[in-house]
This record gives structure tokens, sequence and C-alpha cells, in this order.
């Protein structure tokens, strides 16, 4: 046989699949269908990483594996290609998003055809398509006429430098992490989504899929769900008052001070009796220049301004009490005001004692005049007026009752989910399809008029004041209004990335119907996704803002399920050889396309799922990767065994019989780590039997196929097992004989192992005691001794005691 040839196999197998559409798949089959899912890449010009291969290369294994159960498969690939890096490069080099776009996906396809995945290319979709794009507007035309899409004013961070809105990811230190420019907070009219109205939905929903316990957990902590009451805190001598949100309305007689928002309209409503507002004008100033993760992580020294001239009213101990000024306080989370109870909470302690404020115990337990008491789940209740003596879960019953009938508050549900905050000020994304009519204000695009196309421009850059690109466009955003034909101007803002990506799986399996998103009897058989892999970092907003679009689409007749995904999987990190992250400042990133030329696709693919556990972080080695090379070389060399024997041959059936098992359980469980183990070892055995039968090889070769499919697939067609391997059948086992017959066990001489023992597993002890004093090593313990006592444990031990 001659030598593996890994480039020339390779390239054979990829034109073979293409050329015959190996891996299309099937309309109006009659066969279960599975539906194989994973997160379309954003095809960045620095091409495919090794953690994009260890994502796809997951499921590519279970599709292919079901193809040969007989399952018709769906297991597409797509690109979501709208955002911001690709958009900033086209400003760079002065090319045309479109431009970059189209060449950054060339790029992808090619290394992805390269490492031999059996996408079905034909439902290939782009979010930056009109054809594709148009069904993202008409789906947010569909959220806005029922009340889900809206407008308010918010505070948003800018970049004086790049003219830019800015994530909270996108700078540090109130800089801009591109340009080192001052970031400053802005009030700006920002589109939201009412994600917030489906929480309840979205936590119920979890019950409804197979989610890792991980996954179902930061979903659950991103919603945020808890209960609690709203309060009435009045404002002393007014008719306004401060409303809070609290879990623990139980601590109320301990609330001896307030802290508010520097965002809070309190501050200009009372402007006048606030005797200190360039205090407070200056600290707010200094509040704009940090993030929201500055203001609410990372500060351990809260800062605070007291509101001079204003007090509000405890609405239990009717006493006044001051009001704070706190960044680390937010309008975007509950009311932007909560009350402080420094007797059972370290910040607020912590708060009091800075600014020397009472401190009241209203828990019986601990020295609250050293520390904070924390330990309040349970205990009784002192210092509270009505509540004295009761328990936690009985007093926080009876102050809700209190402040219900008192009109002072109410039970409430709350969630520390914000509603999503749903465009960008830039030029390379969906256009929003609505109309701002002066006098019928916001009108949808009429959906016959959609897709709403980006215009073709020669400048995307981004405005000094905040503004899109598009509103430099007066030719495409000046229009007429649908309702009343009079002038108006269309939406300059773009959607967010998020939007493409939350609902591409309902496009793929009818990718080119122009009627509607999905035709109603192809979503029947193919929903919902069977199993869905991605990464950890897309667990909370992506897989919530997706599952609140099929929620919604669902609750307008539009889908017939529920839920989008029955199974949602993830994979770890492959970190760098130096076992920190990949990056290209460290110098310790792994080019696919390196391994490709030098080892093979098949050996990248071995190795990416052989690296470790699967979910769990794993760091790259070049010696590993050789390891899987060689054990490639010795899968080939397996041809020049093969023998005429039929069946599996006694010496190796038990063997094969267990390894078709674990190799098949493992693949399910995502074990891909420990099945290629097992192969690895059936291998050795093969090798050390010196032989193997055709059919011994065949399976063998079947359950390699869906990790190395090139070598599997010309191995099968060198050895003429019929048909293409991509058309066989998966592997059976028989239970009976996954047991082994024979059984290897220690002997103990006196207690002390002196050798081991090959006999059958039903061995009864008087041919354990054959067997055991024929071996040489057993016989020179007991060679002319007396055998007082044998203890025979059938399966695990025969101790022989002498004299």
């Amino acid at each position: 046989m001659s030598a593996y040839d890994h480039k020339k196999i390779e390239e054979y197998w990829q034109k073979y699949w293409e050329a015959n559409d190996t891996f299309r798949t099937e309309d109006n089959s009659k066969k279960e269908k599975f539906y194989g899912l994973v997160e379309f890449p954003y095809p960045s010009g620095v091409g495919l990483h090794v953690g994009h291969v260890r994502a796809y290369t997951s499921l590519e294994v279970i599709a292919r594996k079901r193809r040969l159960e007989g399952f018709n498969v769906l297991f597409p690939i797509g690109w979501d290609a709208f955002g911001l890096p690709t958009e900033n490069y086209a400003i760079k080099t002065g090319r045309h998003p479109r431009e970059v776009t189209d060449e950054n996906i060339a790029v992808f396809t090619d290394q992805l055809k390269r490492i031999g995945y059996s996408f079905d290319w034909s439902k290939e979709i782009d979010t930056t398509d009109p054809k594709y794009y148009k069904w993202t507007q008409w789906i947010f035309l569909q959220l806005f006429k029922h009340g889900l899409a809206f407008r308010d004013r918010t505070y948003v961070n800018f970049c004086n430098g790049c003219k830019v809105v800015l994530a909270n990811e996108d700078f540090r230190d109130g800089k801009c992490d591109r340009c080192g420019s001052e970031v400053v907070q802005m009030e700006k009219d920002v589109w939201f989504l009412k994600i917030r109205n489906y929480a309840e939905r979205l936590l119920d929903g979890l019950d409804e899929v197979d989610y890792l316990p991980r996954i179902r957990l930061e979903q659950e902590n991103w919603i945020g769900k808890s209960v609690g009451a709203e309060v009435e805190f009045a404002i002393a001598g007014h008719d306004k008052a401060l409303r809070v949100f609290t879990t623990r309305p139980d601590t109320l007689f301990g609330a001896t001070f307030m802290v508010i928002a520097p965002e809070h309209p309190l501050i200009q409503e009372l402007a006048e009796e606030i005797t200190n507002m360039n205090e407070l004008v200056d600290y707010q100033d200094k509040a704009k220049r940090k993030t929201e993760f500055e203001r609410v992580q990372l500060a351990k020294d809260k800062t605070g301004v007291r509101i001079q001239g204003v007090q509000a009213i405890n609405p239990v101990t009717h006493t006044e009490i001051p009001i704070f000024l706190a960044d680390y306080v937010m309008m975007g989370y509950g009311t932007g005001a909560i009350m402080a109870v420094p007797g059972h909470d370290n910040r607020d302690w912590e708060f009091a004692k800075k600014f020397d404020l009472p401190i009241i115990e209203v828990i019986k337990g601990g020295d609250v005049t050293e520390a904070a008491y924390t330990n309040t789940d349970s205990g009784e209740m002192v210092n509270s007026g009505f509540l004295n003596g009761l328990e936690v879960k009985d007093a926080i019953k009876k102050t809700i009752e209190y402040l219900e009938k008192e009109n002072l508050g109410k039970k409430t549900i709350n969630y520390k989910m914000k509603d999503w905050a749903f465009n960008r000020q830039r030029y390379w994304g969906e256009p929003i399809p609505i109309i701002h009519c002066p006098k019928c204000g916001m009108v949808p695009v009429p959906e016959n008029e959609l897709p709403l196309e980006l215009p073709i421009v020669e400048s995307y850059e981004p405005t000094d004041n905040g503004k899109s690109p598009l509103a430099n466009i007066p030719e495409w955003y000046e229009t007429t209004c649908p309702v009343c034909g009079g002038p108006a101007e269309r939406e300059t803002d773009t959607m967010p990335q998020w939007a493409g990506s939350s609902w591409y799986f309902l496009r793929y399996f009818d990718n080119e119907n122009d009627e509607a998103f999905a035709s109603e009897e192809k979503m029947k058989y193919w929903l919902p996704v069977d199993w869905y892999n991605g990464g950890m970092e897309h667990v909370t907003r992506h897989l919530l803002y997706s599952r609140f679009w099929h929620q919604f689409l669902y609750d307008i007749g539009c889908v017939p399920t529920r839920e989008p995904y029955a199974k949602r999987t993830a994979q770890g990190l492959i970190l760098g050889n130096d076992g920190d992250k990949m990056s290209k400042s460290k110098g310790n990133v792994v080019n696919p396309n390196e391994i490709i030329d030098a080892f093979g696709a098949d050996t990248l693919r071995t190795y990416i799922l052989f690296i470790g556990d699967y979910e769990k972080s794993a760091p790259w080695s070049d010696n590993g990767a050789k390891g899987c090379r060689r054990f490639l070389d010795r899968v080939w060399k397996l041809q020049d065994m093969v023998s005429e024997e039929e069946g599996y041959g006694k010496v190796l059936e038990t063997a094969i019989h267990k390894t078709i098992k674990k190799v098949n359980n493992d693949y399910e469980e995502m074990k891909y780590n420990t099945a290629i183990a097992a192969l690895m070892t059936l291998l050795n055995d093969f090798n050390k039997a010196g032989i193997i039968t055709k059919a011994g090889l065949k399976t063998f070769i079947l359950l390699l196929y869906p990790v190395a499919p090139h070598i599997t697939s010309e191995i099968w067609q060198n050895m003429k097992m019929g048909g293409t391997l991509d058309e066989a059948a998966w592997p059976q086992y028989d239970e009976s004989k996954t047991v082994d017959n024979v059984i290897e066990m220690a002997v103990q001489i006196n207690g002390k192992v002196r050798g081991t023992i090959t006999l059958p597993v039903d061995a009864d002890t008087e041919t354990a005691r054959e067997i055991a004093l024929n071996q040489e090593n057993i016989l020179a313990y007991t060679q002319g001794k007396t055998i007082v006592k044998e203890i025979y444990v059938p399966g695990k031990i025969f101790n022989i005691v002498v004299k």
C-alpha cells in the first residue's frame, strides 16, 4: 500500500462531495429529520481560527453520524456579516463594506471546505443580502405593530474622537479603546425592544429544552428575576415621591438614607430647592465618563454626594432621611433609586460609616456597630414596630400587606434584564424600516416595499453628533409619508448585529423563499432545531434574543413551536501553547491552514476533538497534533493487515462490540476525546493480533469516519467495501458481546499479588486454582508448600494462603 498522502486524498474527496451534492438536504423527505445548527461566523479578514474549528467539528461529527443512521440531515452554514469591524476596515482602506464582506466570505468558505465540513452549501445565507434582511425588517415591523418596538431617550457612550456611540466594552477609564479620546454620556433617542415583557416566558421556556446546567443558569442570571415590593418614599414638603424596588421590604425600619442615580430626573425637578447644585453637577459630569461596568462592578470605594435641601420620608417610621447621589446606582436598573439599610448590607454599611449615618439593627444577630449582619434569610425582627418578634418570611408578607393597605407600595416581580437597545448609528447594518412624519408620527414602511435597502455611498464616516452616516444623505432619508403623502424622513439608525442572528435558523431550510421568511410546511418539518452548539459567550444575549423573537413569532402564529432549539451545548476555548488565551499580541495564535498543510485536515479535526474535555478549555500542543497524525498513519496501514476470516474474528469480537458501544455513546455525550481514545485502543488491539478482518476494518472505518472523513472514505474505496462510505449504515453492537468472555485477574499469595491469570469470566474455584498453579510466577510461591485456604471472588481476586 502506498504512503498516506493527505493532500491528494483530501483534495479528491472534497471535490467529489461538492460535485455529487453528497450532503444536500432532501426536500419532502419521509425520513426522520435532524437539524444540527452551529453559530454562523462573522467573516473577518483574518479568517477562521481553531476556535471556529472546535465549535463546528462537534456537530459535524453528529451530522455525519446521523446520515449513516438514516436521518434526513440539515447541517447548514451562513454569514453573520453586518457589523462594526468590517465598516471600520472599509473606512480605513477606502473600500466599500460590501466588497470587504464578499472577500471575507470567500476566504472563510475556502477554509471551511478545506477542513471537509459536510455543510449543505445550497442553504447558505448572508445577513447582509437584501433578500435576507427583507425578513429581518419584516419581523421588526411586526414587533413595532404589536407595541414591542419603541423609542425613548437614554444616555449612550459617545466618543468625541471617533464621533460614534460606543458599547460599554469599547472604552476604559473614560477613554476610547480605538483612538484614546474622551468618552462622555450623551442623551439620545434610542430604539428598544420590549424583551422584558417576555422575561417570565423566557424563564418558563427553559423547562422545555435540553440545556447544559451552566447554560440554563447563565440565562436565569441574566434575566435576574426577583420578587419583592415597590415602595414609595415621599419627598418631604412635596407631592413627589421616590419609588424603589426591594426584595426585602421587611427591613424598611432600618432604611436610614436613600441613594439615587446621577441621571435621576429628581435633580432637575427640585433644582431650585437644592442648595449644592454645583457640587451635584460636578459629580454628574464625572459619572458620565465612567462605563456602566466601572460604576457598578469595579468601584470598591463607593463615592457619593448628599443632596442638600431635600429629604425623603421613610414610609414606615415617618422620619426624614437624607438622599445621596451615587454613581453605583444606574437609571437602567429598577427605578434608579434604592433604599439603604446599612445594618444588613455591606455596601450600605460602608457608605453609612463614611458619611456618619445611622445604622439600625432590624434582624437580630451580630453587632452592626462593627459590621453589617447579612445572614438574614431567616431570623427575628427587632426595632421594627409592628414587625417585632416575627420571623423574616412572615415579616415580608406583613410589610407588603401594610404597604398595599396604606397605598405606599405593592408586591412586585422585577427583572434585572433591560429592554433591548436596538439601534446603531452606523452605516453597515439593516436600515430600520420606519418613517418619521410630522403629522402621522412614526409610520412603518409598507411591507410590499421591503427590503428597504442601504444606499450605495462613497463615504460612511460617522458623524460628529452621534447620528448615523445615513443622516448625511438627504436623497435617501427624505421621502413621503405612506399614510398622508406629505414630506417625511426615514429613520437613519440601523439595527444592531444581533438582529440578523436572532432568526437565521428559520431561513436555512427555505433560503430562496421570496413570499415568506420560511414556508409553514417546511417549518413544521424542521422545527425545532434538534441540536445547537456554540460558544459560552453567546448563551445569554444571543440565546435570549433569538428565543424572544421566536416566542413572539409563535404568539402571532408565524412559527409552529414555542422554543426554537431542543438542545443547546457549548465548547470550551482552545488556548495557546503557553496556556493563555490566543491573541496576535501574544504570538500564540494557531492558524488552521498551517496545520492542514503540514498534517492534513483529518489530523486537525482529530486533534481538535482529542485535545481534551470538549466543554472545558484546553491548551494547544504541536506534539499532540503530530501524535494524531501518527495515529492516522497507523490507520492507513491497516489495509495491509486484512485477513480473509469472516466476521470480526474470535480474538477481537468483544473488543469491537465494546468499542462500537463506547464510541456511539461518547459521540452523543460530546466525549469526543474518550471516543477517539477508544479507537486508538482498538487499533492497538488490531496490531497486537497482527491481522484484522475486512468486517473489523469496515466497522473501525465507520466509527472513525465522522471525525476523519477523508482518509476513511479513501480506505473504504480502496478496499471495495461497496458504494461510498457516506451512504453506508452506522454499525450496531450486540450487548451480549460487549461483555468479556475471559478476564484478567490478580492472584495473591498470602495477601501479596504475585501475578495475574486469564480465565473464563464464569470460572469456578477449581478452574481458577488449576490455571493459577500452572503459572510459573505463581508456582514459585506455592511449590513445596501446603495450601491452607483459598479466597476466590469471581471476577475480582484469587487469594491463596500457604504455609
